[in-house]
Protein backbone atom coordinates (compact mmCIF):
# COMPACT_ATOMS: atom_id res chain seq x y z
CA UNK A 1 0.00 0.00 0.00
CA UNK A 2 2.86 2.37 0.85
CA UNK A 3 4.14 2.18 -2.72
CA UNK A 4 0.92 3.67 -4.10
CA UNK A 5 1.08 6.54 -1.62
CA UNK A 6 4.74 7.07 -2.48
CA UNK A 7 4.01 7.43 -6.19
CA UNK A 8 0.54 8.95 -5.93
CA UNK A 9 1.36 11.84 -3.61
CA UNK A 10 3.92 13.65 -5.84
CA UNK A 11 1.93 12.88 -8.99
CA UNK A 12 -1.27 14.28 -7.48
CA UNK A 13 0.68 17.21 -6.06
CA UNK A 14 2.15 17.98 -9.48
CA UNK A 15 -1.28 17.99 -11.12
CA UNK A 16 -2.76 20.11 -8.31
CA UNK A 17 0.06 22.67 -8.50
CA UNK A 18 -0.26 22.80 -12.29
CA UNK A 19 -3.93 23.73 -11.96
CA UNK A 20 -3.71 26.01 -8.91
CA UNK A 21 -0.01 26.82 -8.80
CA UNK A 22 -0.37 30.60 -9.08
CA UNK A 23 -1.92 30.86 -5.66
CA UNK A 24 -0.04 32.56 -2.83
CA UNK A 25 0.79 29.42 -0.84
CA UNK A 26 2.09 27.26 -3.70
CA UNK A 27 5.63 27.05 -2.19
CA UNK A 28 4.18 25.80 1.10
CA UNK A 29 2.00 23.27 -0.75
CA UNK A 30 5.07 22.09 -2.64
CA UNK A 31 6.94 21.58 0.66
CA UNK A 32 3.93 19.83 2.23
CA UNK A 33 3.58 17.41 -0.69
CA UNK A 34 7.31 16.66 -0.45
CA UNK A 35 6.96 16.03 3.29
CA UNK A 36 4.07 13.61 2.74
CA UNK A 37 6.20 11.81 0.12
CA UNK A 38 8.99 11.55 2.70
CA UNK A 39 6.56 10.02 5.22
CA UNK A 40 5.43 7.46 2.65
CA UNK A 41 9.08 6.64 1.89
CA UNK A 42 9.81 6.24 5.62
CA UNK A 43 6.89 3.82 6.03
CA UNK A 44 7.98 1.83 2.99
CA UNK A 45 11.58 1.71 4.26
CA UNK A 46 10.45 0.50 7.68
CA UNK A 47 8.38 -2.25 6.08
CA UNK A 48 11.24 -3.46 3.86
CA UNK A 49 13.71 -3.50 6.76
CA UNK A 50 11.19 -5.34 8.91
CA UNK A 51 9.79 -7.80 6.37
CA UNK A 52 12.38 -8.00 3.57
CA UNK A 53 11.93 -7.54 -0.21
CA UNK A 54 8.42 -7.44 -1.62
CA UNK A 55 6.57 -7.32 -4.93
CA UNK A 56 3.44 -5.23 -5.36
CA UNK A 57 0.85 -4.86 -8.10
CA UNK A 58 1.07 -8.34 -9.65
CA UNK A 59 4.85 -8.05 -9.79
CA UNK A 60 5.04 -4.68 -11.55
CA UNK A 61 6.72 -3.06 -8.54
CA UNK A 62 9.64 -4.59 -6.66
CA UNK A 63 11.26 -3.15 -3.53
CA UNK A 64 14.42 -4.45 -1.89
CA UNK A 65 17.19 -3.02 0.29
CA UNK A 66 18.98 -1.44 -2.68
CA UNK A 67 16.20 0.60 -4.19
CA UNK A 68 14.41 1.43 -0.93
CA UNK A 69 17.68 3.01 0.25
CA UNK A 70 17.62 5.26 -2.81
CA UNK A 71 13.89 5.92 -2.36
CA UNK A 72 14.52 7.17 1.19
CA UNK A 73 17.46 9.32 0.05
CA UNK A 74 15.46 10.76 -2.86
CA UNK A 75 12.45 11.62 -0.71
CA UNK A 76 14.61 13.24 1.98
CA UNK A 77 16.64 15.46 -0.38
CA UNK A 78 13.47 16.33 -2.33
CA UNK A 79 11.86 17.54 0.90
CA UNK A 80 14.82 19.64 2.08
CA UNK A 81 15.18 21.11 -1.42
CA UNK A 82 11.49 22.07 -1.37
CA UNK A 83 12.10 23.83 1.96
CA UNK A 84 15.08 25.67 0.50
CA UNK A 85 13.25 26.64 -2.70
CA UNK A 86 10.35 28.23 -0.79
CA UNK A 87 12.18 31.49 0.10
CA UNK A 88 14.70 31.21 -2.73
CA UNK A 89 12.17 31.17 -5.57
CA UNK A 90 10.14 33.97 -3.98
CA UNK A 91 13.25 36.16 -3.97
CA UNK A 92 13.84 35.26 -7.62
CA UNK A 93 10.29 36.45 -8.34
CA UNK A 94 10.91 39.69 -6.42
CA UNK A 95 14.05 40.25 -8.51
CA UNK A 96 11.96 39.94 -11.68
CA UNK A 97 13.55 36.71 -12.92
CA UNK A 98 10.29 34.77 -12.64
CA UNK A 99 6.60 35.51 -12.86
CA UNK A 100 3.63 33.69 -11.34
CA UNK A 101 3.14 31.47 -14.39
CA UNK A 102 6.74 30.26 -14.35
CA UNK A 103 6.51 29.57 -10.62
CA UNK A 104 3.47 27.42 -11.36
CA UNK A 105 5.52 25.56 -13.96
CA UNK A 106 8.39 25.18 -11.48
CA UNK A 107 6.30 23.72 -8.65
CA UNK A 108 4.30 21.34 -10.83
CA UNK A 109 7.36 20.15 -12.81
CA UNK A 110 9.28 19.64 -9.56
CA UNK A 111 6.69 17.20 -8.23
CA UNK A 112 6.35 15.41 -11.57
CA UNK A 113 10.15 15.09 -11.63
CA UNK A 114 10.17 13.52 -8.15
CA UNK A 115 7.32 11.16 -9.10
CA UNK A 116 9.19 10.04 -12.23
CA UNK A 117 12.36 9.30 -10.27
CA UNK A 118 10.47 7.34 -7.61
CA UNK A 119 8.72 5.34 -10.34
CA UNK A 120 12.09 4.55 -11.93
CA UNK A 121 13.40 3.34 -8.58
CA UNK A 122 10.43 1.15 -7.66
CA UNK A 123 9.28 -0.39 -10.93
CA UNK A 124 10.11 -4.04 -11.59
CA UNK A 125 9.79 -3.59 -15.35
CA UNK A 126 12.91 -2.53 -17.26
CA UNK A 127 10.72 -0.97 -19.95
CA UNK A 128 8.82 1.18 -17.44
CA UNK A 129 12.17 2.12 -15.92
CA UNK A 130 13.14 3.54 -19.31
CA UNK A 131 9.81 5.40 -19.60
CA UNK A 132 10.24 6.89 -16.12
CA UNK A 133 13.76 8.08 -16.97
CA UNK A 134 12.41 9.73 -20.13
CA UNK A 135 9.67 11.43 -18.09
CA UNK A 136 12.28 12.71 -15.64
CA UNK A 137 14.29 14.05 -18.58
CA UNK A 138 11.32 15.98 -19.98
CA UNK A 139 10.43 17.42 -16.56
CA UNK A 140 14.05 18.52 -16.06
CA UNK A 141 14.12 20.28 -19.44
CA UNK A 142 11.25 22.48 -18.28
CA UNK A 143 13.03 23.21 -14.99
CA UNK A 144 16.40 24.04 -16.58
CA UNK A 145 14.80 26.46 -19.07
CA UNK A 146 12.72 28.18 -16.38
CA UNK A 147 14.42 31.60 -16.61
CA UNK A 148 13.87 31.74 -20.42
CA UNK A 149 17.19 33.51 -20.99
CA UNK A 150 19.15 32.64 -24.14
CA UNK A 151 21.72 30.78 -22.01
CA UNK A 152 19.10 28.77 -20.10
CA UNK A 153 17.24 27.84 -23.29
CA UNK A 154 20.53 26.75 -24.90
CA UNK A 155 21.38 24.66 -21.82
CA UNK A 156 17.92 23.06 -21.86
CA UNK A 157 18.19 22.17 -25.54
CA UNK A 158 21.69 20.78 -25.03
CA UNK A 159 20.41 18.71 -22.13
CA UNK A 160 17.41 17.51 -24.12
CA UNK A 161 19.41 16.54 -27.21
CA UNK A 162 22.30 14.81 -25.45
CA UNK A 163 20.12 13.00 -22.92
CA UNK A 164 17.64 12.24 -25.70
CA UNK A 165 20.39 10.50 -27.64
CA UNK A 166 21.45 8.72 -24.47
CA UNK A 167 17.95 7.58 -23.61
CA UNK A 168 17.50 6.34 -27.20
CA UNK A 169 20.62 4.19 -26.80
CA UNK A 170 19.22 2.91 -23.50
CA UNK A 171 15.98 2.01 -25.31
CA UNK A 172 17.94 -0.05 -27.83
CA UNK A 173 19.71 -1.77 -24.95
CA UNK A 174 16.34 -2.53 -23.34
CA UNK A 175 15.07 -3.99 -26.63
CA UNK A 176 18.14 -6.25 -26.80
CA UNK A 177 17.49 -7.29 -23.21
CA UNK A 178 13.93 -8.24 -24.16
CA UNK A 179 15.23 -10.10 -27.22
CA UNK A 180 17.46 -12.23 -24.98
CA UNK A 181 14.73 -12.74 -22.36
CA UNK A 182 12.01 -13.70 -24.85
CA UNK A 183 13.80 -16.92 -25.77
CA UNK A 184 13.80 -18.03 -22.13
CA UNK A 185 10.71 -16.40 -20.59
CA UNK A 186 8.47 -16.19 -23.65
CA UNK A 187 6.89 -13.10 -25.17
CA UNK A 188 4.88 -10.57 -23.22
CA UNK A 189 5.49 -7.83 -20.68
CA UNK A 190 6.70 -10.26 -18.02
CA UNK A 191 9.88 -10.88 -20.04
CA UNK A 192 11.12 -7.46 -18.90
CA UNK A 193 10.36 -7.92 -15.20
CA UNK A 194 13.68 -7.63 -13.40
CA UNK A 195 12.90 -10.34 -10.84
CA UNK A 196 12.08 -12.80 -13.66
CA UNK A 197 15.23 -11.83 -15.54
CA UNK A 198 17.32 -12.19 -12.40
CA UNK A 199 15.95 -15.68 -11.84
CA UNK A 200 17.04 -16.91 -15.28
CA UNK A 201 20.08 -14.68 -15.90
CA UNK A 202 22.40 -17.67 -16.24
CA UNK A 203 20.30 -18.88 -19.19
CA UNK A 204 20.31 -15.59 -21.12
CA UNK A 205 22.37 -15.34 -24.30
CA UNK A 206 25.77 -13.87 -23.24
CA UNK A 207 26.56 -12.16 -26.56
CA UNK A 208 23.23 -10.33 -26.67
CA UNK A 209 23.49 -9.38 -22.98
CA UNK A 210 26.99 -7.98 -23.38
CA UNK A 211 25.88 -5.86 -26.36
CA UNK A 212 22.77 -4.73 -24.45
CA UNK A 213 24.88 -3.62 -21.49
CA UNK A 214 27.10 -1.47 -23.71
CA UNK A 215 24.04 0.42 -24.94
CA UNK A 216 22.51 0.61 -21.45
CA UNK A 217 25.75 1.87 -19.91
CA UNK A 218 26.32 4.53 -22.55
CA UNK A 219 22.62 5.48 -22.56
CA UNK A 220 21.98 5.75 -18.85
CA UNK A 221 25.62 6.80 -18.32
CA UNK A 222 24.82 9.98 -20.26
CA UNK A 223 22.35 10.89 -17.53
CA UNK A 224 24.84 9.88 -14.83
CA UNK A 225 27.18 12.49 -16.32
CA UNK A 226 29.96 10.07 -17.22
CA UNK A 227 32.63 11.33 -19.61
CA UNK A 228 32.72 11.83 -22.53
CA UNK A 229 28.92 12.39 -22.60
CA UNK A 230 28.96 14.78 -19.66
CA UNK A 231 28.87 18.20 -21.32
CA UNK A 232 25.15 18.82 -20.66
CA UNK A 233 25.61 18.69 -16.91
CA UNK A 234 27.64 21.88 -16.23
CA UNK A 235 25.36 23.95 -18.50
CA UNK A 236 22.19 22.59 -16.87
CA UNK A 237 23.54 23.33 -13.39
CA UNK A 238 24.80 26.79 -14.25
CA UNK A 239 21.70 28.07 -16.08
CA UNK A 240 18.85 26.42 -14.17
CA UNK A 241 17.50 27.54 -10.77
CA UNK A 242 19.68 26.47 -7.85
CA UNK A 243 17.08 24.06 -6.37
CA UNK A 244 17.14 22.23 -9.72
CA UNK A 245 20.95 21.99 -9.48
CA UNK A 246 20.54 20.43 -6.03
CA UNK A 247 18.13 17.71 -7.15
CA UNK A 248 20.04 17.07 -10.38
CA UNK A 249 23.32 16.46 -8.54
CA UNK A 250 21.82 14.87 -5.47
CA UNK A 251 19.13 12.67 -7.01
CA UNK A 252 18.84 12.26 -10.79
CA UNK A 253 22.43 11.08 -11.24
CA UNK A 254 21.85 8.40 -8.59
CA UNK A 255 18.68 7.15 -10.29
CA UNK A 256 20.45 6.82 -13.64
CA UNK A 257 23.29 4.89 -11.98
CA UNK A 258 20.69 2.67 -10.30
CA UNK A 259 19.42 1.68 -13.76
CA UNK A 260 22.99 0.78 -14.78
CA UNK A 261 23.50 -1.34 -11.66
CA UNK A 262 20.26 -3.29 -12.16
CA UNK A 263 21.50 -4.09 -15.67
CA UNK A 264 24.98 -5.02 -14.40
CA UNK A 265 23.57 -7.66 -12.03
CA UNK A 266 21.90 -9.39 -14.98
CA UNK A 267 24.95 -9.18 -17.23
CA UNK A 268 27.32 -10.48 -14.54
CA UNK A 269 25.07 -13.50 -14.06
CA UNK A 270 24.81 -14.19 -17.79
CA UNK A 271 28.49 -13.72 -18.70
CA UNK A 272 30.21 -14.96 -15.58
CA UNK A 273 33.11 -12.52 -16.11
CA UNK A 274 34.06 -8.91 -15.31
CA UNK A 275 33.18 -7.31 -18.66
CA UNK A 276 30.48 -5.04 -17.20
CA UNK A 277 32.62 -4.10 -14.22
CA UNK A 278 35.63 -3.31 -16.38
CA UNK A 279 33.56 -1.01 -18.61
CA UNK A 280 32.20 0.81 -15.56
CA UNK A 281 35.68 1.16 -14.11
CA UNK A 282 36.95 2.61 -17.40
CA UNK A 283 34.16 5.17 -17.78
CA UNK A 284 34.32 6.00 -14.07
CA UNK A 285 38.07 6.57 -14.02
CA UNK A 286 37.93 8.70 -17.18
CA UNK A 287 35.20 10.83 -15.59
CA UNK A 288 37.15 11.32 -12.35
CA UNK A 289 40.37 12.39 -14.09
CA UNK A 290 38.76 14.57 -16.77
CA UNK A 291 36.45 16.37 -14.32
CA UNK A 292 39.29 17.05 -11.87
CA UNK A 293 41.33 18.90 -14.51
CA UNK A 294 38.29 20.76 -15.90
CA UNK A 295 37.43 22.04 -12.40
CA UNK A 296 40.63 24.07 -12.45
CA UNK A 297 39.45 26.09 -15.47
CA UNK A 298 36.04 27.16 -14.12
CA UNK A 299 35.10 30.73 -13.22
CA UNK A 300 31.39 30.09 -12.52
CA UNK A 301 30.79 28.62 -9.06
CA UNK A 302 27.85 26.45 -10.10
CA UNK A 303 29.74 25.06 -13.07
CA UNK A 304 32.68 24.25 -10.81
CA UNK A 305 30.53 22.20 -8.45
CA UNK A 306 28.80 20.60 -11.44
CA UNK A 307 32.18 19.25 -12.57
CA UNK A 308 32.70 18.10 -8.99
CA UNK A 309 29.49 16.05 -9.36
CA UNK A 310 30.90 14.43 -12.50
CA UNK A 311 34.06 13.57 -10.56
CA UNK A 312 32.18 11.99 -7.67
CA UNK A 313 29.74 10.06 -9.87
CA UNK A 314 32.77 8.74 -11.75
CA UNK A 315 34.26 7.62 -8.44
CA UNK A 316 31.01 5.85 -7.46
CA UNK A 317 30.80 4.19 -10.89
CA UNK A 318 34.43 3.04 -10.54
CA UNK A 319 33.66 1.54 -7.11
CA UNK A 320 30.58 -0.30 -8.38
CA UNK A 321 32.68 -1.52 -11.31
CA UNK A 322 35.24 -3.04 -8.93
CA UNK A 323 32.42 -4.97 -7.25
CA UNK A 324 32.72 -7.01 -4.11
CA UNK A 325 31.34 -6.43 -0.63
CA UNK A 326 33.66 -3.59 0.41
CA UNK A 327 33.60 -1.68 -2.90
CA UNK A 328 29.79 -1.87 -3.19
CA UNK A 329 29.42 -0.80 0.45
CA UNK A 330 31.78 2.13 -0.17
CA UNK A 331 29.91 3.12 -3.35
CA UNK A 332 26.55 3.13 -1.55
CA UNK A 333 28.02 5.15 1.32
CA UNK A 334 29.63 7.62 -1.09
CA UNK A 335 26.36 7.92 -3.00
CA UNK A 336 24.67 8.98 0.26
CA UNK A 337 27.45 11.36 1.26
CA UNK A 338 27.59 13.00 -2.17
CA UNK A 339 23.83 13.52 -2.37
CA UNK A 340 23.64 15.14 1.07
CA UNK A 341 26.80 17.22 0.75
CA UNK A 342 26.40 18.44 -2.82
CA UNK A 343 22.78 19.50 -2.29
CA UNK A 344 23.87 21.40 0.85
CA UNK A 345 26.60 23.13 -1.16
CA UNK A 346 24.13 24.20 -3.84
CA UNK A 347 21.79 25.55 -1.15
CA UNK A 348 24.63 27.73 0.20
CA UNK A 349 25.81 28.69 -3.29
CA UNK A 350 22.26 29.64 -4.23
CA UNK A 351 22.00 32.17 -1.42
CA UNK A 352 25.53 33.47 -2.09
CA UNK A 353 24.93 34.07 -5.80
CA UNK A 354 21.51 35.52 -5.13
CA UNK A 355 22.95 38.09 -2.72
CA UNK A 356 26.02 38.88 -4.86
CA UNK A 357 23.99 39.10 -8.07
CA UNK A 358 26.51 36.98 -9.98
CA UNK A 359 27.67 33.37 -10.30
CA UNK A 360 31.24 34.38 -11.20
CA UNK A 361 33.57 33.54 -8.34
CA UNK A 362 35.56 36.76 -8.78
CA UNK A 363 32.39 38.70 -7.92
CA UNK A 364 31.72 36.78 -4.70
CA UNK A 365 34.05 37.75 -1.87
CA UNK A 366 34.04 37.96 1.93
CA UNK A 367 30.94 35.87 2.64
CA UNK A 368 32.13 35.35 6.20
CA UNK A 369 31.74 39.12 6.70
CA UNK A 370 28.62 39.87 4.69
CA UNK A 371 26.76 36.80 5.95
CA UNK A 372 28.60 34.38 8.28
CA UNK A 373 25.89 31.69 7.99
CA UNK A 374 26.27 31.45 4.21
CA UNK A 375 30.06 31.67 4.49
CA UNK A 376 30.38 28.86 7.03
CA UNK A 377 27.80 26.75 5.21
CA UNK A 378 29.75 27.01 1.94
CA UNK A 379 33.14 26.39 3.57
CA UNK A 380 31.97 23.40 5.63
CA UNK A 381 30.23 21.94 2.59
CA UNK A 382 33.40 22.41 0.54
CA UNK A 383 35.73 20.70 3.02
CA UNK A 384 33.16 17.91 3.38
CA UNK A 385 32.92 17.22 -0.37
CA UNK A 386 36.72 17.37 -0.66
CA UNK A 387 36.99 14.43 1.72
CA UNK A 388 38.44 16.17 4.78
CA UNK A 389 37.99 14.07 7.92
CA UNK A 390 35.88 13.59 9.97
CA UNK A 391 33.17 14.11 7.33
CA UNK A 392 31.62 10.98 5.81
CA UNK A 393 33.05 11.60 2.32
CA UNK A 394 36.49 10.85 3.76
CA UNK A 395 35.32 7.44 5.02
CA UNK A 396 33.77 6.41 1.69
CA UNK A 397 36.69 7.71 -0.40
CA UNK A 398 39.16 5.95 1.93
CA UNK A 399 37.33 2.65 1.44
CA UNK A 400 37.27 3.10 -2.36
CA UNK A 401 40.97 4.05 -2.59
CA UNK A 402 42.18 1.24 -0.30
CA UNK A 403 40.08 -1.31 -2.20
CA UNK A 404 41.55 -0.05 -5.48
CA UNK A 405 45.06 -0.32 -4.00
CA UNK A 406 44.41 -3.94 -3.13
CA UNK A 407 42.53 -5.10 -6.24
CA UNK A 408 43.51 -2.67 -9.03
CA UNK A 409 46.77 -0.95 -8.03
CA UNK A 410 47.26 0.44 -11.56
CA UNK A 411 44.24 2.75 -11.05
CA UNK A 412 45.35 4.14 -7.68
CA UNK A 413 47.79 6.82 -9.00
CA UNK A 414 45.12 8.18 -11.35
CA UNK A 415 42.56 8.38 -8.54
CA UNK A 416 44.97 10.04 -6.11
CA UNK A 417 46.16 12.53 -8.75
CA UNK A 418 42.58 13.46 -9.70
CA UNK A 419 41.44 13.85 -6.09
CA UNK A 420 44.51 15.97 -5.32
CA UNK A 421 43.97 18.27 -8.30
CA UNK A 422 40.26 18.65 -7.46
CA UNK A 423 41.08 19.40 -3.81
CA UNK A 424 43.60 22.12 -4.67
CA UNK A 425 41.38 23.68 -7.35
CA UNK A 426 38.12 23.81 -5.38
CA UNK A 427 39.66 24.87 -2.07
CA UNK A 428 41.75 27.53 -3.79
CA UNK A 429 38.67 29.01 -5.45
CA UNK A 430 36.27 28.81 -2.49
CA UNK A 431 38.66 30.19 0.14
CA UNK A 432 38.65 33.81 -1.18
CA UNK A 433 34.90 33.61 -1.75
CA UNK A 434 34.46 32.99 1.97
CA UNK A 435 37.41 34.78 3.61
CA UNK A 436 38.43 37.34 0.97
CA UNK A 437 38.24 41.12 1.38
CA UNK A 438 35.01 42.84 0.39
CA UNK A 439 33.51 46.33 0.46
CA UNK A 440 29.95 45.07 0.61
CA UNK A 441 27.97 45.78 3.78
CA UNK A 442 26.71 43.00 6.04
CA UNK A 443 23.34 41.68 4.97
CA UNK A 444 20.46 42.95 7.15
CA UNK A 445 18.92 39.48 7.59
CA UNK A 446 19.92 35.83 7.83
CA UNK A 447 18.72 33.42 5.13
CA UNK A 448 17.04 30.16 6.08
CA UNK A 449 19.91 27.70 5.86
CA UNK A 450 18.53 24.93 8.06
CA UNK A 451 18.68 22.38 5.18
CA UNK A 452 22.40 23.13 4.70
CA UNK A 453 23.41 22.40 8.28
CA UNK A 454 20.96 19.49 8.55
CA UNK A 455 22.64 17.79 5.58
CA UNK A 456 26.16 18.59 6.77
CA UNK A 457 25.29 17.40 10.28
CA UNK A 458 24.23 14.04 8.87
CA UNK A 459 27.42 13.81 6.78
CA UNK A 460 29.51 14.58 9.87
CA UNK A 461 27.62 12.02 11.96
CA UNK A 462 28.08 9.30 9.35
CA UNK A 463 31.77 10.14 9.17
CA UNK A 464 32.14 9.60 12.91
CA UNK A 465 29.68 6.75 13.45
CA UNK A 466 27.47 4.68 11.14
CA UNK A 467 24.55 3.27 13.19
CA UNK A 468 24.56 -0.56 13.19
CA UNK A 469 21.15 -0.82 11.51
CA UNK A 470 22.30 1.54 8.73
CA UNK A 471 25.57 -0.37 8.26
CA UNK A 472 23.60 -3.64 8.06
CA UNK A 473 21.30 -2.01 5.50
CA UNK A 474 24.28 -0.96 3.34
CA UNK A 475 25.81 -4.45 3.61
CA UNK A 476 22.54 -6.08 2.57
CA UNK A 477 22.20 -3.76 -0.42
CA UNK A 478 25.85 -4.40 -1.35
CA UNK A 479 25.22 -8.17 -1.33
CA UNK A 480 22.28 -7.73 -3.69
CA UNK A 481 24.70 -6.12 -6.15
CA UNK A 482 27.02 -9.10 -6.08
CA UNK A 483 29.13 -8.24 -3.06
Amino acid sequence: MEIYWLLGIPLTGGIFLALWGCRKHAPEINALVSFLTLLAAALLTHRIIDQGPMMVGAGWFFIDSFNVFLVALTAFVAFTTALFSRPYMRIEQEHGKLNAQRLRLYHSSYQIFIAAMLLALTTNNMGILWVAMEAATLATVLLVSLYRTPASLEAAWKYFILCGVGIALALFGTILLYFAAEKVLGSGGTALLWTHLNGVKAQLEPTVLSLAFVFLLVGYGTKVGLAPLHSWLPDAHAEGPTPVSAVLSGLLLNVALYAVMRSKVLVDGALGNDMAGNLMMGFGLLSVVLAAFLIKRQTDVKRMFAYSSIEHMGLITFAFGMGGAVANFAALLHMTMHSLTKSAIFFAVGHATQKAGTQLMDGIRGLIKTNPTIGWGLMLGTVAILGVPPFGVFASEFLIITTAMHEHPWATPFLLLALGVAFASIFGKVQPMVFGETELPKLPYQPALTPVFLHLGLVLMLGLFIPPYLAAWYRQAAQLLGG
